[in-house]
């Protein structure tokens, strides 16, 4: 499985971005994706993830402030980030995960200015 993920940038405080995760794989239905980040001098921590029936989960750092998607017609997984905070800045790759297989796409950097 190839992940390749879109959408990082600059924004203010208090603005949106949204990310996106095209996988290259004919079962991405089974798959279930999720989010991480990485912040400089900080371990890879989850972000959120969903499963391929649909269930989400969060990080309580950005309940209430992001959104996982998917849609299994289009292989992709989307980040919907509002109300982003300068302590959401990292670099944030994509997941997934198919029994004890997993894959990483390359990361894109999010940087939110105070």
């Amino acid at each position: 499985v190839q992940l390749q993920a879109f959408g990082g940038g600059l924004v203010q405080a208090g603005g949106s971005l949204r990310l996106s995760c095209a996988a290259s794989s004919s079962r991405f239905n089974v798959l279930a994706m999720a989010w991480y980040r990485q912040a400089p001098g900080r371990e890879r921590e989850s972000v959120a993830s969903i499963s391929a029936g649909g269930r989400t989960n969060y990080a309580d750092s950005v309940k209430e402030r992001f959104a996982i998607s998917r849609d299994n017609a289009k292989n992709t997984v989307l980040l919907q980030m509002n109300d982003l905070k300068p302590e959401d800045t990292a670099v944030y790759y994509c997941y997934a995960r198919w029994g004890p297989a997993t894959w990483w796409g390359q990361g894109t950097q999010v940087t939110v200015s105070s």
